[in-house]
């Protein structure tokens, strides 16, 4: 038997954040075991716990969509941060969790404790890759809208790729329509993760609307994407539309697929991004045995 929750993540109402399943006890389990395990669970991601190989870290993540395995994930590594505290299985040292995956080494501050918590990670350094003439016209015909040019999209790599957009404003992301099996061609082309959107909000809490999109990846929409945001925050900043030093503020995303998450997104005086927000367990339990090794 092993340990096995699900967490929604970017939320502290159960059912309105994005899920992501976790087995805390991933031990004997081989690379086809948790794909397995990940297409079974049909969520945009499993996450699998394992003992550090770093001793930098704390503990060693692995990250599966139901299709291939991801270097790193946003909502993934806190949602398991979340589930690994609740389990007891690791205390923060100074506030601090070190997560070992694919892209390294992520720093999760956790501040809080409970209901009350909040749980932050260190985004990977970024890599902007402009997109070609034709590939933003590809693009505007996949999401049926024209995005903005003044501030080119790009392809934004923080370990999944993102070809990020802007738009008009907040509502023409929220009336989108992609063409999901044009989009994962897209993103084959591209070798993308897949494209993730965001305009602007005229008043309210909430600076900016997103919406993330990986057909590719077995994921048409993405409930709320912690690397999406991410990617969000590094593109705005690297296009001017945002300080790139010491600026905070809250995304929202989930609204088209029955949703309410709230990211919070931070960048500190040396370009660091942040991405954090709350997490509440959904379910908790165990996966049977006989799950092939």
């Amino acid at each position: 038997m092993r340990a096995y929750k699900v967490v929604d993540a970017f939320s502290a109402e159960p059912f309105l954040g994005n899920p992501v399943a976790v087995v805390l006890d991933a031990q004997g389990l081989d690379t086809s075991g948790m794909q397995a395990i990940a297409r079974w669970t049909n969520l945009s991601e499993t996450t699998f716990l394992l003992p550090a190989e770093d001793p930098a870290a704390d503990y060693r993540l692995r990250i599966f969509t139901p299709r291939s395995e991801l270097p790193f994930a946003g909502h993934p590594t806190l949602g398991s941060a979340h589930a690994i505290l609740e389990a007891g299985r690791f205390k923060p040292k100074d506030g601090v969790l070190v997560q070992e995956c694919g892209m390294g080494l992520i720093r999760i501050d956790v501040d809080g404790s409970g209901t009350d918590r909040t749980i932050t990670l260190g985004l990977p350094p970024g890599k902007i890759a402009a997109l070609s003439g034709a590939d933003i016209a590809e693009l505007e015909a996949i999401l049926g809208a024209p995005v903005e040019r003044a501030h080119a999209p790009a392809i934004v790599d923080v370990g999944p790729v993102w070809i990020v957009a802007r738009m008009a404003d907040a509502e023409t992301v929220l009336n989108l329509k992609p063409d999901f099996a044009r989009s994962a061609a897209f993103e084959r082309k591209l070798a993308a993760t897949g494209i993730t959107v965001f305009g602007k909000y005229k008043d309210g809490d909430t600076a900016v609307e997103v919406r993330s999109f990986a057909p590719s990846c077995g994921v048409d929409e993405d409930p709320v994407c912690g690397s999406g945001n991410g990617s969000v925050a590094l593109f705005q900043a690297s296009r001017g539309l945002i300080p790139a030093a010491a600026t905070a503020y809250v995304a929202g995303q989930g609204q088209r697929v029955g949703r309410n998450g709230r990211i919070r997104i931070s960048i500190d005086d040396t370009g660091q991004v942040k991405v954090g927000g709350a997490c509440v367990t959904c379910v908790d339990g165990v996966l049977a045995a006989g799950i092939r090794a």
